[in-house]
């Protein structure tokens, strides 16, 4: 398995652009959002437990951040277990209204990405390797860190591979 800078450096060369990240920040909690209600609404009862599809992916993607790092792991932990719990409500609603909120939570936040990918001027990470989709939120996370002066030893390991964020000042940037 890939470590940790070895995934959001590699996720990283496709956004350099401060436009795109800040459209992730948008775009990537409410594509998981949207596809943890779309995965809410079926259940199946294990020892009194409601066992969702979104449940599972929860648990599995939370074993994969928890492998590529502790602290990262607990943060998407505690991030991606308030979404599933908002995810639960939205599962609460009627069909259509369940339906209608799922499917346009996710084509609001697939537009604001690929808006964010023609600033960049490069197609979407997943485009050319899936992991891109369990990598994007560990991105958003890890960016929201380092712009508030956490991470910086990660932070500059990614950077020294993928390079810096564009700045904005520069002509052509």
């Amino acid at each position: 398995m890939r470590t940790l800078v070895d995934q959001l450096a590699t996720y990283a060369t496709y956004h350099r652009d401060p436009r795109n990240i800040a459209t992730h920040f948008v775009g990537v909690p409410i594509i998981v959002l949207s596809v943890l209600i779309l995965l809410s609404r079926v259940s199946v009862d294990v020892a009194g437990i409601a066992v969702t599809p979104a449940l599972l992916v929860f648990l599995l993607s939370s074993l994969f951040y928890f492998k590529l790092s502790l602290g990262y792991g607990l943060a998407m932990f505690l991030i991606h277990g308030a979404l599933l719990i908002v995810a639960g409500q939205f599962a609460t609603l009627g069909l259509a209204a369940w339906l209608g909120a799922g499917v346009g939570i996710f084509v609001v936040g697939w537009v604001i990405q690929f808006i964010g990918h023609y600033y960049e001027g490069r197609k979407p990470a997943f485009v050319d390797d899936l992991i891109g989709l369990a990598i994007g939120p560990l991105f958003v996370v890890a960016e929201m860190g380092f712009l508030i002066g956490l991470g910086k030893k990660t932070q500059a390991k990614v950077e020294a591979i993928a390079g810096p964020v564009r700045r904005r000042d520069r002509v052509g940037a």
